[in-house]
Protein backbone atom coordinates (compact mmCIF):
# COMPACT_ATOMS: atom_id res chain seq x y z
CA UNK A 1 0.00 0.00 0.00
CA UNK A 2 2.49 2.23 0.88
CA UNK A 3 4.69 1.58 -2.47
CA UNK A 4 1.83 2.23 -4.38
CA UNK A 5 0.88 6.11 -2.74
CA UNK A 6 4.79 6.40 -3.31
CA UNK A 7 4.61 5.60 -6.95
CA UNK A 8 1.75 8.53 -7.29
CA UNK A 9 3.24 10.38 -5.61
CA UNK A 10 5.70 9.92 -8.03
CA UNK A 11 3.88 10.04 -10.79
CA UNK A 12 1.89 13.74 -9.74
CA UNK A 13 5.14 15.05 -9.23
CA UNK A 14 6.29 13.93 -13.19
CA UNK A 15 3.25 15.13 -13.93
CA UNK A 16 3.58 18.73 -12.10
CA UNK A 17 7.22 19.04 -13.45
CA UNK A 18 6.12 18.66 -16.94
CA UNK A 19 3.01 20.62 -17.03
CA UNK A 20 5.28 23.49 -14.99
CA UNK A 21 8.08 23.50 -18.16
CA UNK A 22 5.17 23.64 -20.89
CA UNK A 23 4.13 26.34 -18.62
CA UNK A 24 7.25 28.34 -18.94
CA UNK A 25 7.00 28.44 -22.78
CA UNK A 26 3.45 30.91 -22.57
CA UNK A 27 5.90 32.57 -20.60
CA UNK A 28 8.57 34.02 -22.37
CA UNK A 29 9.55 37.16 -23.12
CA UNK A 30 8.89 38.92 -26.14
CA UNK A 31 10.68 42.17 -27.51
CA UNK A 32 8.20 44.80 -27.90
CA UNK A 33 6.88 45.68 -31.02
CA UNK A 34 7.85 48.71 -33.08
CA UNK A 35 5.27 51.45 -33.04
CA UNK A 36 5.57 54.41 -36.02
CA UNK A 37 3.31 57.48 -36.22
CA UNK A 38 2.46 57.30 -40.09
CA UNK A 39 -0.27 60.14 -40.27
CA UNK A 40 -3.12 61.92 -38.51
CA UNK A 41 -5.62 63.05 -40.10
CA UNK A 42 -8.61 64.81 -38.68
CA UNK A 43 -12.97 63.24 -38.12
CA UNK A 44 -15.60 65.09 -37.25
CA UNK A 45 -15.62 66.02 -33.98
CA UNK A 46 -18.81 66.92 -31.31
CA UNK A 47 -19.13 70.20 -29.61
CA UNK A 48 -15.98 71.07 -27.61
CA UNK A 49 -14.58 67.64 -29.26
CA UNK A 50 -11.35 67.51 -31.48
CA UNK A 51 -11.16 63.72 -33.08
CA UNK A 52 -8.57 62.65 -35.28
CA UNK A 53 -7.47 59.14 -36.48
CA UNK A 54 -4.03 58.36 -35.76
CA UNK A 55 -2.32 56.14 -38.57
CA UNK A 56 0.57 53.85 -36.93
CA UNK A 57 2.92 51.02 -38.71
CA UNK A 58 3.41 48.31 -35.43
CA UNK A 59 5.93 45.91 -36.14
CA UNK A 60 6.22 42.67 -34.38
CA UNK A 61 9.78 41.04 -34.13
CA UNK A 62 8.77 38.20 -32.11
CA UNK A 63 8.54 34.42 -33.76
CA UNK A 64 5.11 34.48 -32.54
CA UNK A 65 2.30 36.37 -34.67
CA UNK A 66 0.34 39.04 -32.51
CA UNK A 67 -3.26 38.55 -32.77
CA UNK A 68 -5.32 41.35 -31.17
CA UNK A 69 -9.13 42.16 -30.34
CA UNK A 70 -8.90 45.83 -29.51
CA UNK A 71 -6.45 48.95 -29.10
CA UNK A 72 -6.20 51.55 -26.57
CA UNK A 73 -4.21 54.80 -26.59
CA UNK A 74 -3.19 57.78 -24.80
CA UNK A 75 -0.56 60.37 -26.50
CA UNK A 76 1.13 62.82 -24.36
CA UNK A 77 2.85 66.19 -25.55
CA UNK A 78 5.04 68.21 -23.46
CA UNK A 79 4.57 65.77 -20.52
CA UNK A 80 1.00 66.74 -20.39
CA UNK A 81 -2.35 63.99 -21.65
CA UNK A 82 -3.84 65.22 -25.04
CA UNK A 83 -5.60 62.59 -26.02
CA UNK A 84 -6.95 59.32 -25.51
CA UNK A 85 -8.79 56.71 -28.02
CA UNK A 86 -9.78 53.03 -28.03
CA UNK A 87 -10.93 50.71 -31.06
CA UNK A 88 -12.73 47.06 -30.97
CA UNK A 89 -11.05 46.48 -34.27
CA UNK A 90 -9.41 42.91 -34.79
CA UNK A 91 -6.43 42.24 -36.31
CA UNK A 92 -3.48 39.41 -37.08
CA UNK A 93 0.54 40.86 -37.05
CA UNK A 94 2.59 37.94 -37.96
CA UNK A 95 5.60 36.86 -36.83
CA UNK A 96 8.57 39.32 -37.85
CA UNK A 97 5.41 41.33 -39.91
CA UNK A 98 4.25 44.44 -39.96
CA UNK A 99 0.08 45.93 -40.22
CA UNK A 100 -1.02 49.40 -40.66
CA UNK A 101 -3.37 50.35 -37.31
CA UNK A 102 -5.49 53.57 -37.37
CA UNK A 103 -7.26 54.68 -34.19
CA UNK A 104 -9.27 57.60 -33.54
CA UNK A 105 -8.73 59.81 -30.65
CA UNK A 106 -10.47 62.63 -29.01
CA UNK A 107 -8.91 65.59 -27.76
CA UNK A 108 -10.69 67.19 -25.26
CA UNK A 109 -11.32 71.23 -25.23
CA UNK A 110 -10.10 71.17 -21.81
CA UNK A 111 -7.00 69.59 -22.93
CA UNK A 112 -6.44 71.27 -25.99
CA UNK A 113 -6.43 74.62 -23.71
CA UNK A 114 -3.86 73.40 -21.75
CA UNK A 115 -1.76 72.67 -24.70
CA UNK A 116 -2.33 75.80 -26.06
CA UNK A 117 -1.29 77.31 -22.62
CA UNK A 118 2.09 75.56 -22.50
CA UNK A 119 2.66 76.28 -26.31
CA UNK A 120 2.47 80.19 -25.63
CA UNK A 121 5.22 79.52 -22.98
CA UNK A 122 7.39 77.27 -25.77
CA UNK A 123 6.53 79.72 -28.60
CA UNK A 124 6.40 76.05 -30.86
CA UNK A 125 5.16 72.86 -32.06
CA UNK A 126 8.06 71.71 -33.17
CA UNK A 127 10.70 69.53 -30.79
CA UNK A 128 8.13 69.37 -28.39
CA UNK A 129 7.98 65.71 -26.70
CA UNK A 130 5.64 63.34 -27.06
CA UNK A 131 4.95 60.05 -25.64
CA UNK A 132 2.31 57.80 -27.12
CA UNK A 133 1.26 54.60 -25.08
CA UNK A 134 -0.94 51.75 -25.79
CA UNK A 135 -1.67 47.99 -26.09
CA UNK A 136 -3.55 45.86 -28.50
CA UNK A 137 -5.55 43.46 -26.21
CA UNK A 138 -5.12 40.08 -26.83
CA UNK A 139 -6.71 38.20 -24.10
CA UNK A 140 -5.69 36.60 -20.82
CA UNK A 141 -1.93 36.59 -21.52
CA UNK A 142 -1.82 37.97 -25.25
CA UNK A 143 -1.76 41.90 -24.52
CA UNK A 144 0.73 43.56 -25.97
CA UNK A 145 1.65 46.79 -24.22
CA UNK A 146 3.58 49.46 -26.41
CA UNK A 147 5.36 53.04 -26.32
CA UNK A 148 6.53 55.31 -28.41
CA UNK A 149 8.22 58.50 -27.39
CA UNK A 150 10.12 61.83 -29.69
CA UNK A 151 9.77 64.82 -30.62
CA UNK A 152 7.68 66.48 -32.62
CA UNK A 153 8.77 67.13 -36.14
CA UNK A 154 5.48 68.86 -38.00
CA UNK A 155 5.86 69.52 -41.72
CA UNK A 156 6.28 73.51 -42.63
CA UNK A 157 3.05 75.34 -42.51
CA UNK A 158 1.31 72.88 -40.06
CA UNK A 159 0.03 75.00 -37.12
CA UNK A 160 -2.77 74.30 -34.36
Amino acid sequence: MAARLHRYARLFLVLLLAFGLGGCALFQARDPVNISVIGIEPLPGQELELRMAVKMRVQNPNEAPIDYNGIALNLEVNGQPLAAGVSDQQGHIGRYGEAVVVVPVSITAFSFLRQAYGLGQAGSLQGLPYVLRGKLAGGLLGTVRFTDEGKLDLPKGVYW
